[in-house]
């Protein structure tokens, strides 16, 4: 753990009205890591990850459209929309081929990438990620009978119980609260658009298309994904592999940080043997 890394709190202006806020640390020419997070979060979600990593490498975690401070009012909250984003934001920060982490949503978007823009995407690590979302009824229930008619402002209990539900074991003091007021400060209308934009768009015919290496994080108490998914997973892309996580939830970087880093840099370290085009430590 290095206390001393300090993060930089910033702003990409991308056009059409859309802005993207964003925490980056280390040094451009280190390894390139983007941190994607799950549905209503925001970049807050990798602050218990954050201090574990290299501080020479450049890492990037993303609000995205919708979430933290970033624009809540453009159109699009599908997984192409957060995807095109992504690919927008490497063109203007001049990016290099990243090492791209999802959780939960941000895995289905980090997939979206490596299909959409392949050039993009050095290694793929999804954490608790789905295979689809449109099979799963209690997902398919809670949609239909809480987000759908959801109107601003959104309940306090909501956003309690829906992070709540993430975790199995005991996370950093005071994260969770956290991240219930990271989800109450997205509107009713996103969360409506991004939870219906998850059934229309099933991206599992397109997985062979993903040539990336991937590591998949998944904890074995994850109440929202089941190990089918990961099995699924594990036979759709061409190069991937799985660590399961005992006695953990949806949330592996929450409640695991420090081994859930240990694991992704063990897959850098493997990518770089590999030939993979990592940038270096500068």
């Amino acid at each position: 753990m290095n206390p001393t890394l300090t993060s930089r709190f910033k702003t990409a202006h991308l056009g059409a009205g859309l802005a993207l806020e964003y925490v980056e640390q280390g040094h451009r020419g280190g390894t390139p890591l983007l941190l994607l997070h799950g549905i209503t979060d925001s970049w807050r979600s990798y602050e218990p990850v954050l201090p574990w990593l290299p501080p020479e490498w450049h890492v990037i975690a993303l609000s995205q459209r919708g979430h933290g401070a970033s624009s809540h009012g453009v159109a699009g909250f599908g997984l192409r929309d957060f995807a095109g984003d992504i690919a927008a934001l490497s063109a203007h920060l001049e990016l290099p081929p990243m090492l791209v982490v999802g959780h939960s949503m941000g895995a289905a978007v980090a997939m979206r990438v490596a299909i959409d823009h392949p050039g993009l995407v050095a290694g793929l690590v999804g954490v608790g990620a789905f295979a689809s979302f449109s099979d799963k009824d209690d997902l398919r229930a809670f949609h239909a009978g809480t987000i759908a008619p959801l109107l601003d402002p959104v309940p306090a209990e909501l956003a309690q119980e829906f992070q709540q539900s993430t975790v199995f074991g005991p996370v950093a003091p005071g994260l969770l609260q956290t991240m219930v007021q990271e989800s109450l400060k997205v509107p009713a209308h996103v969360w409506r658009a991004a939870f219906a934009a998850l059934f229309d768009d099933d991206f599992t015919a397109e997985l062979p298309r993903i040539e990336a290496p991937t590591l998949l994080a998944w904890g074995d108490a994850d109440v929202f994904v089941p190990r089918s998914d990961q099995d699924r997973l594990l036979q759709a892309l061409q190069r991937a592999r799985l660590t399961v996580f005992r006695g953990v939830g949806h949330a592996v970087h929450w409640e695991r940080p420090q081994a859930f880093v240990q694991e992704l840099l063990a897959f850098a370290h493997h990518l770089q043997r590999r030939g993979q085009p990592l940038a270096c430590g500068a």
